[in-house]
């Protein structure tokens, strides 16, 4: 058996944006022994496995990055506001190969499950090589948006045609020229995607379930003066997110919305819509995911936009969200979406208005009654968010426990870092911390380095085991519920409230502390300074 009796003082689990930092951290400055093991052929996570058209960040690039590398935040020159899918996978090879760490990377490597034996306090990790090696501890480095949700549709085996999901592209890419084309999903990816493939196309048809409320991204060149004071104030910048509640340069404004003036808050729109980026969803008047009423008129503004760019009324009814507040889903940011359903070669079907697919046949798409010919089916239906990449890993935990029976009826976490019964187990922005509520490479930077003195003051201090008590991460989950059951974000079918998965149970998966997280860092910090509050160590 390969590699059976290796033995690491760290088993990292992927290798984007947080295995990269981990392994650095662990290995540069704890000098620790580590393997990371990446199921791709090379480092990127999110961006080695998401290539479809029009896959970019949507947090600004300038805090899209690593703050730990001062000189690279010098150095580097991103293109444009918001990059592609293809330059921030060349800037992550670029910091690989910068502080060397694929030396310590095991690549188109699996990992199949993982046991912990409490007489030796070690983790036992399994690959898809036949590898067997033990770990003092195991981190997860898996991504939230990483266990692809293809939802099964009746005849998709019969399809002559080719078919793709968002998140498994081809590498080569895929030429939609002269194509009749079909898009099943109207999420955040689809929402980059689709006046993308409608460029190429013959004819596009976007198969909708729920309309979404997006707002316009301007994306572009920046301005080299703003990159220039940028650069000049990193510092300050790197505070400021790390503070934030977003991890981002946005703050809610600090009154109501119903008490502005229609003519103020219609010009506070406005700014907000042109400015392009998050602005509308995180810098807007602070009662917007509290209060129906004043949800209302945020949502409102912009069915009023939709119904101004979309020519054909019909279709933009269709477009028009109905059902859930604005906010409490995903912001799809967009880049003329509203504007590619004026096109004569695109059709927008509604599975509310026109009726939801019934099958794929050999030749397209039945929906409503109605047979869709096509030659090329892409899927942007998501991702079993947040606990699907860990629940794939078939964890062990004491006596032989697994998070499948763990997680019955949701994630239980204590910071979303821990799980009690998993000992030596920290879980990188895992369920119930801010991570998909947040700009990533903040809230990834936060649990590293937390991760990292954590392993340290265990070592100092002789220390070979640490575990969340039970009671501690039954708190941390009440608290959890009980802030979010406060706000709008719970009366929506969302992947946040794990809706979009049949037979998932419904429950908020991140976290949306009082504070975001600056205030989840603070906390994070107290528990630490009091030798580990809610940690059994031993």
């Amino acid at each position: 058996m390969a590699g059976a009796n290796q033995h690491f003082d760290a088993v990292v689990i992927g290798a984007g944006f947080s295995g990269l930092h981990m392994l650095k951290s662990l290995r540069d400055k704890l000098g620790l022994k580590v393997r990371v093991y990446e199921t791709g052929d090379t480092v990127g996570g999110t961006w080695y496995w998401n290539r479809y058209p029009g896959a970019r960040c949507d947090s600004d690039a300038y805090i899209y990055c690593f703050t730990w590398d001062k000189q690279l935040l010098q150095e580097w020159e991103w293109s444009e506001r918001y990059p592609e899918q293809h330059e921030i996978l060349r800037y992550l090879e670029h910091v690989a190969k910068r502080h060397d760490l694929k030396r310590n990377i095991q690549f188109n490597t699996r990992v199949t499950g993982a046991e912990f034996d409490e007489n030796t306090n070690l983790w036992t990790v399994h690959t898809d090589k036949a590898e067997e090696v033990t770990a003092r501890y195991l981190i997860t480095a898996v991504g939230t948006l990483s266990d692809t949700n293809m939802p099964l549709f009746k005849g998709l085996e019969k399809f002559k045609g080719k078919w793709y999901h968002t998140s498994r592209f081809p590498h080569a890419g895929v030429d939609f020229t002269g194509k009749r084309v079909g898009v099943v999903g109207t999420g955040a990816t689809a929402v980059q995607a689709i006046p993308e493939i409608a460029q190429q196309a013959k004819q596009l048809i976007v198969f909708q379930r729920t309309a979404n409320y997006c707002v316009p991204a301007r994306n572009g060149k920046v301005d080299p003066e703003l990159v220039k004071a940028r650069k000049a104030d990193y510092e300050g910048i790197v505070q400021r997110i790390r503070e934030s509640f977003f991890g981002q340069e946005h703050y809610f404004i600090p009154k109501s919305v119903l008490e502005a003036t229609p003519e103020e808050r219609e010009s506070v729109f406005d700014r907000m819509w042109d400015a392009g980026g998050f602005a509308f969803w995180l810098a807007n008047y602070q009662d917007m995911f509290f209060s129906q009423e004043a949800n209302d008129v945020c949502a409102d503004y912009i069915k009023r936009k939709i119904r101004s760019t979309v020519k054909e009324p019909r279709t933009a009814e269709k477009l028009i969200p109905k059902g859930h507040a604005y906010g409490t889903k995903r912001q799809p940011l967009d880049t003329n979406y509203y504007e590619t359903f004026n096109r004569d070669n695109v059709l927008l079907v509604d599975a509310k208005i026109d009726g939801g697919i019934e099958e794929i046949t050999e030749t397209g798409i039945r929906a409503g009654g109605k047979e869709y010919p096509l030659d090329i089916i892409v899927f942007a239906t998501g991702f079993d968010a947040m606990t699907g990449p860990l629940k794939a890993l078939n964890l062990k935990g004491r006596g032989g426990r697994t998070l499948d029976l763990e997680w019955q009826d949701g994630p239980h976490t204590y910071l979303g870092v821990a799980i009690a019964g998993f000992p030596n187990l920290f879980t990188i922005t895992g369920p119930q911390s801010p991570s998909v509520l947040s700009n990533m490479p903040v809230s990834i930077e936060q649990h590293v380095e937390w991760i990292t003195d954590c392993i340290e003051s265990m070592r100092k201090n002789g220390k070979t085991s640490i575990e969340a008590t039970p009671s501690a991460q039954d708190q941390w989950v009440a608290h959890v519920n009980e802030i979010v059951s406060a706000t709008l974000m719970t009366t929506a079918n969302s992947w946040y409230m794990s809706a979009n998965i049949a037979g998932k149970p419904r429950a908020f998966l991140p976290y949306l502390g009082p504070e975001g997280v600056g205030g989840y860092r603070k906390k994070c910090d107290e528990i630490a300074a009091k030798g580990y509050e809610g940690f059994e160590l031993a």
